[in-house]
């Protein structure tokens, strides 16, 4: 495999609702990217989508977006892993660029969620036999995690709230951002509704739209497109039993700390080396368990690391440094491209007030389901002669 850097970066503000359509605003996020590494042509789009065909009536939608893009003629894909389709989509980017299949690869993700029916739709994500017809949801399936995370190891009910105020706090230098709410506090946290006992509304990654894409090339040509490559150090992914209840310990997330092991092998890194995480932070309580899969927290403590600050900008180990998906939003399609734009901001230096203190390596997690798959992606600095700083 060939070393394969990010070039360009191209994102939509993350809303409520947006006016475009998915092809519009595919194509939007497309071009800019493109626009940033100064490309007028490229081999491929792998795009990322979840509930498209659901919400919007809408498959095929690679084809269609690089279509609208002008792209026409060019290998288009469409990539899924439910709630981690953008890593997926990435990986796949990764692979075929690493591989030598194609030179300049751009991987994008949209997502239109404001739809009547979402809940149902992302429900999906789950077992359709076994979990589905009793009432599952995404929510209720991490509401039990949280319950048996509390109960396990005697803690008090608002634990996790910090997670929550740590990236309502970063979110409000963010332009893409859904949330500016720098006044939350852990109060306001437990004083919001309850969705899913003991899951409250802001434990959640809100209902969001967006759409985010990024140019991947060869390493050993990436300063030919830009001032600002970003080395992609490692890819991998594992998977889980489907249903936490088939699961021997469903809080140790088996996954997550396989393609956590399996990313550090490729990029030859330890945990030691990670500079910041940007974990899936769809639920406080995810938030939490990836930091215990890594290696980072002992079981049953990476509340800790919240609690004691040590995920804010200035900490040991910055985390939702742009807001991450509990604050800048989840647009399921597009939600780790978003991440990748952000961790390319930061590793350029271009991250304005969120801007962290000479950070090296990144780490990025990505999670399907409950926990079911998980993607990690390790991203360095290279200098203008493509070693790693």
């Amino acid at each position: 495999m060939r070393p394969v850097s990010v070039v360009g970066i191209g994102q939509a503000p993350v809303r409520k609702q947006h006016a475009e359509s998915l092809r519009q605003l595919g194509a939007r996020v497309v071009r800019l990217a493109m626009e940033d590494a100064g490309l007028e042509e490229i081999d491929a789009l792998y795009l990322a989508n979840m509930l498209g065909d659901e919400l919007q009536g809408q498959k095929h939608l690679a084809a269609l977006v690089a279509d609208e893009a002008g792209l026409r003629g060019i290998e288009a894909l469409d990539l899924r892993a439910a709630t981690a389709s953008g890593a997926a989509a990435l990986r796949a980017g990764f692979l075929a660029v690493g591989s030598g299949a194609a030179e300049r690869i751009v991987v994008a993700g949209v997502e239109k969620m404001s739809a009547p029916g979402v809940t149902p739709a992302l429900a999906k994500a789950l077992d359709a036999e076994r979990e589905v017809p009793d009432g599952a949801t995404l929510v209720s399936q991490n509401a039990r995690l949280m319950e048996s995370y509390v109960h396990e190891y005697r803690l008090p009910d608002d634990v996790l709230a910090p997670f929550a105020v740590n990236a309502h706090q970063n979110a409000c230098n963010n332009p893409y951002a859904m949330f500016h709410k720098p006044e939350l506090t852990t109060a306001d946290v437990m004083s919001s509704r309850i969705i899913s006992a003991p899951i409250r509304l802001y434990d959640c990654a809100p209902i969001s739209e967006g759409a985010a894409a990024v140019v991947l090339v060869p390493a050993s040509d990436a300063q030919s497109y830009g001032e600002h490559p970003v080395r992609l150090l490692g890819s991998a992914v594992a998977t889980e039993r489907f249903r936490i209840a088939d699961r021997i310990q469903p809080l140790h997330l088996k996954a997550a700390r396989l393609s956590v092991q399996r990313a550090l092998s490729q990029a030859g890194k330890t945990l030691d080396a990670i500079s910041f995480f940007e974990a899936h932070d769809a639920f406080t309580i995810m938030t939490c368990l990836l930091l215990e899969a890594a290696g980072f927290a002992a079981p049953g403590e990476g509340w800790k690391l919240a609690a004691e600050g040590e995920i804010a900008l200035d900490g040991r180990l910055p985390m939702s440094t742009m807001g991450g998906l509990k604050a800048r939003g989840h647009p399921i399609g597009a939600t780790a491209l978003y991440q990748v734009c952000e961790i390319v901001l930061q590793l350029t230096g271009r991250a304005g007030e969120n801007q962290l203190d000479n950070p090296r390596i990144a780490l990025m997690q990505s999670v399907g389901g409950v926990a079911v798959t998980v993607i990690s992606h390790l991203f360095g600095v290279s200098d203008s002669e493509n070693r790693l700083i």
